[in-house]
């Protein structure tokens, strides 16, 4: 555990649960309102208020503090904590992350964190050769200081996580803590808990993993990550989508060339064409991470600039102005702030209360759409 540094109240750590565990907030969300009201708790009273005025025909499901109070209890049990971004524990590249997490739920050693972290990430039905690479990789990269950071899947991400357990690895829930996916990793995570390591999940306890929760988890590998390798991936596989959310936070993008005619290695070959980092070797990792390693993980890591809010509440032609120059194609806040005219303290509220009603949808680089019902 770390020392130093401002750490919730039981009773804060309660309400931010309680918050993000709302329906329709997300981490931009919970940003927004930590930034409006000042605390979770002021906004949670605040948010039936905000959703009717988005114009939602019903109220969204808020957490009671007795469910809050249970999930920290099943944290507990199970030998795991919640950590909120700004404690000293807060995985320190996480915070890097456009819209990092607010509450993670972490078991094992959060010093693991603190190591400059390479993810491997590749195929489910994995060959063996492929097996065989990636768990060597994982062992030589991690022998040189690196966090290996995977996603606790069959096949790559296995052979990862096996190839970290003596230097420390870190798995990446979709599901909650207490639900390992696949179930045959269930001795793994605990292996690489009790070693070590680290499990990781930004998702509730009792959580069970669904297909939307996967690019999700994807994302928090790339993010906990300086670089991520892919071995053996498909044309059309999560390793993919991880790579290039990898690519858009500005990380290392490596890849292991494979036959052409194998389609597990597809997207890893295609990579490659696009400009990945090519990998037949440890050291093709380890050398181009050494320039970057040290000063990442020692860099402060700020909030990003909170938003507006200290204009005039908006009114009923505000919100229409809003409305109007809003549509289904991704627009830049600032873009929607010139076109109204209005104070960026009323555009921001405008979209927090759209958001809170199921009606706006954020994208990468702060752009933001509209939402229309199916």
């Amino acid at each position: 555990m770390s020392e130093g540094g401002p750490r919730l109240s039981d009773r804060q750590r309660i309400h931010w649960l309680r918050l993000i565990r709302t329906e329709n907030v997300g981490p931009a969300t919970f940003r927004d309102l930590i930034n409006r009201f000042g605390s979770a708790e002021t906004a949670l009273a605040m948010l039936p208020e905000l959703v009717m005025s988005g114009g939602a025909v019903r109220l969204p499901r808020i957490p009671s503090q007795a469910e809050a109070e249970a999930e920290i209890a099943a944290a507990a049990k199970l030998g795991a904590r919640h950590v909120a971004i700004g404690e000293p524990d807060y995985p320190v590249m996480l915070r890097r992350m456009e819209q990092p997490p607010p509450v993670v739920a972490i078991k094992g050693e959060v010093k693991v964190f603190a190591l400059p972290a390479v993810a491997i990430v590749g195929a489910r039905n994995a060959s063996l050769a492929g097996i065989r690479f990636a768990r060597h990789l994982a062992a030589e990269i991690g022998r040189e200081g690196h966090a290996i950071i995977s996603g606790l899947a069959r096949g790559i991400d296995t052979a990862a996580h096996q190839g970290g357990l003596s230097t420390g690895t870190v798995a990446v829930f979709a599901g909650g803590l207490d639900n390992p996916y696949p179930p045959e990793n269930i001795d793994l995570a605990r292996e690489i808990s009790e070693n070590g390591g680290a499990i990781i999940s930004e998702m509730p306890f009792g959580w069970e993993p669904r297909a939307k929760d996967f690019p999700r988890r994807n994302r928090l590998i790339a993010g906990l990550s300086l670089g991520l390798l892919v071995v053996e991936a498909a044309e059309r596989s999560g390793s993919l989508i991880s790579a290039r959310l990898a690519g858009e936070m500005g990380r290392l993008v490596f890849a292991v060339p494979g036959s052409p005619l194998d389609p597990r290695t597809a997207g890893s070959n295609k990579l490659l064409k696009d400009g990945a980092i090519l990998v037949t070797e440890a050291r093709d990792v380890t050398d181009h991470m050494a320039p970057i390693s040290g000063a990442a993980i020692a860099e402060r890591m700020d909030f990003e600039e909170p938003p507006d809010f200290s204009s005039q509440p908006p009114g009923d032609d505000d919100r229409v102005i809003v409305l109007e120059a809003l549509g289904p194609t991704p627009t830049a806040i600032d873009e929607i702030i010139r076109h109204t005219g209005l104070h960026p303290a009323q555009v921001f509220m405008i979209l927090l209360e759209l958001d809170l009603a199921g009606r706006l949808e954020r994208h990468a680089g702060g752009m933001v759409s509209l939402l229309y019902p199916e």
